[in-house]
């Protein structure tokens, strides 16, 4: 139950942070923008279902697959930003933090998710349309950085979808799950 008020209230501070970008976002992009956040309510609808023996694949899938991708992504941003800029930040540690925290649960979780064919379908849908929106239509989140790198983060963006779908549907081998 508190990893569930954790998760919520680390998904409103997402949206919150999410805020200024979305103002500025056209309207059939906004479902897309916001990320982590986003991959958060996949896991608090998982956890919330969980709890009342409602489970479902789908939410599951997304759930794993994004925590892991954005979990992943965000760290790997933070360290290239510390290196490019020269400085650490407090904020950029609580965002590798919090962010490592969210691949960490998409494994923790792993083991209680139902598995299925339509939730990893779903999921990688999900995932790799949100990669051609981010990249293609630059809906990515608004840092200098990102700008300057499109190309190279967006290859970095597909791989992590296809190593998070891949590792969704292998790691059950690997940790012995049903």
């Amino acid at each position: 139950m508190m990893l569930l008020i954790c998760n919520i209230l680390g998904m409103i501070y997402g949206y919150i942070w999410y805020g200024e970008q979305l103002s500025h976002t056209p309207w059939h992009f906004k479902i897309f923008v916001p990320d982590s956040p986003t991959a958060i309510l996949y896991l608090v609808i998982s956890i919330s279902l969980i709890l009342i023996q409602k489970q479902n694949s789908i939410i599951e899938a997304l759930a794993f697959v994004t925590l892991f991708k954005y979990g992943i992504w965000a760290v790997i941003m933070n360290i290239l930003f510390i290196i490019e800029q020269g400085d650490i930040t407090v904020n950029g540690l609580v965002l590798m933090f919090s962010h490592s925290i969210m691949a960490v649960q998409a494994i923790y979780f792993y083991p209680r998710f139902k598995r299925s064919m339509i939730g990893i379908s779903v999921a990688m849908i999900w995932v790799f349309l949100n990669d051609y929106i981010d990249y293609f239509h630059l809906q990515f989140p608004y840092y200098d950085f990102i700008t300057t790198h499109v190309w190279q983060i967006g290859v970095l963006s597909c791989c992590l979808s296809v190593f998070g779908l891949l590792l969704y549907i292998e790691l059950n081998k690997l940790l012995k799950c049903k």
